[in-house]
C-alpha cells in the first residue's frame, strides 16, 4: 500500500463532517468506469458535493480541490454486493433480521426496517471494495446459513396444516438497496424486488412437490389480481376468502402487475425452465438467483431477457439440483448474452469476496469487462438504482475505490474508498483487534487478568 495515498485517505476521513461538501480530484489514475466511457488509461475523477462532477483524460482540477495522486493506480466504481444480508446480521448463529416465519406476514416483510448501519460486518465488506448492497430476505427455515441457499431439502422447515398455512411461506419478503456509509442512513431504495425460493426448498414449502408450488403460486397470483380489482369489496368483508393476508396481497400487487421483479431462487435447469414459463404465462418480471445449471438453458434465459445472480465458483454438486455445476457457468451465460450479476461467498460475513469471485469468473473464461459489470453496473440496473450507483459517470453518487493493484487480485487493497463523496475508514473490527493484541506486553484492563 502506498503510504502517500493511505495518508491522504486518512486526512479525508478526518474531515468526514465536511467531506461530502468538499471537492476532491483523483488524478493520474487508470479508470475503469463500467460505463459508456469504458476504460480511461490515464485520467481524473472529479468529485463535488458527494457527486461525480467529471471523469476523463483531461479534466481540469479547480483551485482548492483536495488532490489524490493515484500514480497510475486503478480506480473503479464501488462494487455492489448482490444477494446479501449486510446490515441485517451480526453473528449468524444467533439469528438474523433477514427472515420471518409468520402466517400473516411473508411477502409484506420489508427488510428496509431491519437495517443497521453500525453493523461490524459492513466495514469488512467495504474493505472488499463494496460500497452498495442488495439486501435480500431469506426463507424462514432451520439450517438456513449465511448465504440463504439451502441445497438440502431435509433442512427446510415446512409449514404444517392446510394449503393457506403453507402458501404464506412461498415468499421471503422484499429486498432493499443500501450504501455502505459510516454511521448514516444506508437506504438507497426499498422494495426493489420480491424473493421466492423454488426448487427443493420451494417444493417443501408447498407441501413436497414442485408442481404443487407452481399451482399454489398461480393461485396466489389469481388472488392478488382479484384483490387488486376488488379492494372495496375485500374491505367490506364482502369477497371470497383469499389465501394470503391483506398485507401480503397488497405487497404482491406490484409483482403481478410487472412493476416489481420476483427474485426466483433455483439451481436446476428444469426449475429454471418452469420459472421462465411461469413468468411468461403470468407476465411476471423475473430475476434468477443461484442458477448453478443456468448454462444448460442459457439461450432460453437470454431470449427471455432475464438477468441471473450467480456464485461463479459453485463447481461441485451439493445436491441433485446442482449436478451440472461448473466454473464456466458465468462465461457461458455471458457468451449467450445473459445479463450476469456476481455475488460473494455468503450473504454478509464473506460478502467482501465478491471481487474474488469475479476474478475466478475471469479465470474460467468470462471477459474482465463483463466481470466488472457483473459487480457494478449490472446489479445497479437490475435493481433500479443505476441512476445513482454502478458506474463512474457525471451526476452519479461519488462511490469509488482506488486500488493498489488489479481489484480482482486478492493481494490488492483499497487505498481510498469514497461513498457519496465521503472518505471511509480503511479499517475494520478485525484490524482493530489485531492491533490491540499483537503486542503481548501491552497492559490490559483489570478484567483481563481475572
Amino acid at each position: 500500500m502506498r503510504r502517500s495515498l493511505a495518508a491522504t485517505a486518512a486526512v479525508l476521513a478526518l474531515a468526514a463532517g465536511s467531506a461530502q461538501a468538499a471537492t476532491v480530484a483523483v488524478t493520474n489514475a487508470r479508470i475503469l468506469t463500467a460505463g459508456p466511457a469504458g476504460e480511461i488509461a490515464k485520467g481524473t475523477v472529479l468529485v463535488r458535493d458527494g457527486k461525480i462532477a467529471a471523469v476523463g483524460p483531461s479534466v481540469a482540477v479547480p483551485a482548492g480541490a483536495q488532490v489524490v495522486d493515484a500514480k497510475g493506480g486503478i480506480v473503479t466504481p464501488g462494487f455492489v454486493a448482490a444477494n446479501s444480508i449486510l446490515g441485517a446480521v451480526e453473528v449468524g448463529a444467533l439469528g438474523t433480521d433477514a427472515s420471518v416465519d409468520n402466517a400473516e406476514l411473508s411477502a409484506a416483510f420489508d427488510i428496509q426496517y431491519a437495517l443497521n448501519p453500525d453493523s461490524f460486518v459492513i466495514p469488512v465488506a467495504r474493505l472488499g471494495g463494496i460500497t452498495s448492497a442488495v439486501v435480500t430476505p431469506r426463507p424462514a427455515s432451520r439450517g438456513n446459513g449465511d448465504d440463504g441457499h439451502s441445497h438440502d431439502g431435509a433442512e427446510d422447515l415446512t409449514a404444517g396444516g392446510g394449503a393457506s398455512e403453507r402458501t404464506h411461506g412461498l415468499f421471503s419478503g422484499q429486498a432493499a438497496v443500501i450504501q455502505l456509509t459510516q454511521g448514516e442512513d444506508p437506504l438507497v431504495r426499498a422494495k426493489v424486488a420480491m424473493v421466492a425460493p423454488f426448487g427443493d426448498r420451494g417444493a417443501n414449502l408447498a407441501g413436497g412437490a414442485r408442481g404443487a408450488q407452481i399451482v399454489l403460486l398461480k393461485t396466489v397470483i389469481e388472488d392478488v389480481r382479484a384483490y387488486a380489482r376488488n379492494r372495496a369489496a375485500y374491505e367490506r368483508a364482502g369477497y371470497r376468502d383469499l389465501a394470503l393476508s391483506r398485507a401480503d396481497l397488497e405487497a404482491l400487487v406490484p409483482v403481478v402487475e410487472g412493476r416489481m421483479p420476483l427474485i426466483a431462487v433455483a439451481d436446476r435447469a428444469s426449475d429454471i425452465r418452469a420459472i421462465l414459463r411461469l413468468a411468461r404465462e403470468e407476465k411476471l418480471k423475473v430475476i434468477l438467483s443461484g442458477a448453478a445449471e443456468g448454462w444448460r438453458v442459457a439461450d432460453e434465459i437470454a431470449r427471455a431477457g432475464v438477468p441471473v445472480i450467480i456464485n461463479p465458483i459453485q463447481d461441485r454438486p451439493e445436491g441433485f439440483e446442482s449436478l451440472g455445476s461448473t466454473l464456466e457457468n458465468a462465461a457461458r451465460l455471458e457468451a449467450a448474452g445473459v445479463t450476469v450479476v456476481i455475488e460473494g461467498q455468503g450473504g454478509a460475513h464473506r460478502a467482501h469476496e465478491t471481487r474474488y469471485n469475479a476474478g475466478n469468473a475471469v479465470a474460467y473464461g468470462m471477459s474482465p469487462a463483463a466481470a466488472l459489470a457483473a459487480i457494478t453496473i449490472n446489479p445497479a440496473k437490475v435493481f433500479g438504482v443505476a441512476n445513482r450507483v454502478g458506474s463512474l459517470e457525471p451526476g452519479k453518487d461519488a462511490d469509488l475505490v482506488l486500488w493498489s493493484g488489479d481489484p480482482f487480485e486478492p493481494l490488492s487493497r483499497p487505498e481510498l474508498i469514497l461513498v457519496r463523496g465521503e472518505a471511509q475508514p480503511l479499517t475494520s473490527r478485525q484490524f482493530e483487534l489485531r492491533d490491540r493484541y499483537k503486542d503481548l506486553n501491552t497492559a490490559y484492563p483489570p478484567a483481563y487478568s481475572k
